[in-house]
């Protein structure tokens, strides 16, 4: 068994000031994911500064109509808290869709949009896999991969990003507020997390030290008119093959303003910004929103037993903005 140290720390700067002193510093929130990481041999910190106790546990309303949640807020308190279920619906969903009541009454915000990837591959300590070892290959890509990634991958790492919140963030274009060495910053949730490229064990752009602290959600009208659904082998306590977090307001049978985003399908959360540059000023009609989504899914490139996530992801789009449509108003 190795030995490390645990340190919980009274407020930010010494949580920072800790993790900053040892390179093997590790930030435990509800350990969910590292724990469990841990226990596999994956992660091996010297170090665990618990944060859960910092304060950061809110749900507070801005000026404006936009919410800052804190980092420490669990997944069940914001999948119920009412402010969000009303206003932005995706959120609560994208949340209940994941994990057991069991872990989302411990899980935390702030580690669930760091959660690292449920490739085989990164998980087991005994293979190659260039996220965990850099430069041992990734045996995925002739491997085991139906459930890795269509789009953003790169020859170094196929893997897929699990979280379904960060989907539904990445929709709602959140800002994560981090406190590091350098002092405060705000990062938009659609850059925090990196696409492999040829440096596949940063999963985000975040430096050492760097402490997740808030994410701030905009005031956005067409979220009320939100929604997130998943496919998945199972009913419940499993990740997604796909997923998609998408809001629309339609005004006069157009799309006035929408938002798309994919999970279970890439390295980050995805951003579908073809698809919502082709909807707007568009029909709201099943036509229109299935030209879209295939525009965005021209770019994918999938693996030998993967290629079902094409369509799949295109069934499960078209169907959620069809969905949002006829709530709004429009053609189902």
């Amino acid at each position: 068994m190795r030995t490390l140290r645990y340190q919980r720390p009274e407020g930010v700067e010494a949580a920072v000031s800790a993790v900053n002193a040892t390179p093997g510093a590790r930030y435990l929130g509800g350990g969910t994911n590292l724990v469990d990481l841990m226990k596999l041999g994956v992660e091996t910190p010297d170090l665990l500064v618990d944060v859960s106790g910092l304060p950061h546990h809110d749900i507070e309303e801005l000026p404006g109509g936009g919410v800052r949640i804190g980092a420490a807020v669990r997944n069940s308190d914001l999948a119920a808290d009412p402010l969000v279920r009303t206003r932005y619906p995706v959120v609560s969903q994208a949340l209940l869709a994941g994990a057991s009541d069991q872990l989302r009454n411990v899980a935390t915000v702030g580690g669930n949009l760091l959660q690292r990837t449920r490739c085989l591959y990164f998980q087991d300590a005994g293979k190659p896999c260039n996220k965990r070892a850099p430069g041992t290959g990734c045996p995925a890509i002739e491997g085991v991969h139906r459930n890795l990634a269509i789009l953003g991958a790169s020859p170094h790492c196929v893997a897929t990003h699990p979280s379904d919140l960060a989907v539904a963030l990445a929709a709602l274009d959140a800002q994560v507020l981090v406190e590091g060495g350098t002092g405060p910053r705000e990062i938009p949730l659609t850059e925090l997390h990196r696409l492999p490229g040829d440096r596949p064990e940063r999963d985000t752009v975040l430096e050492h030290g760097d402490l997740i602290t808030h994410v701030r959600l905009p005031a956005a009208p067409e979220a009320v008119n939100s929604a997130y659904r998943k496919a998945r082998d199972r009913a419940s306590f499993a990740f997604a093959l796909s997923s998609v977090g998408a809001a629309l307001e339609v005004r006069d049978g157009l799309v006035h303003r929408v938002r798309l985003a994919l999970g279970g399908v890439a390295p980050k959360p995805w951003r579908a910004r073809a698809a919502e540059e082709r909807l707007r000023g568009a029909p709201a009609t099943p036509e229109a929103f299935t030209r879209a989504v295939e525009a965005e899914l021209s770019v994918a490139e999938p693996l030998r037993d993967n290629a079902f996530k094409v369509p799949l992801t295109r069934h499960l789009a078209v169907r959620v903005l069809c969905d949002l449509a006829g709530r709004a108003g429009g053609p189902r």
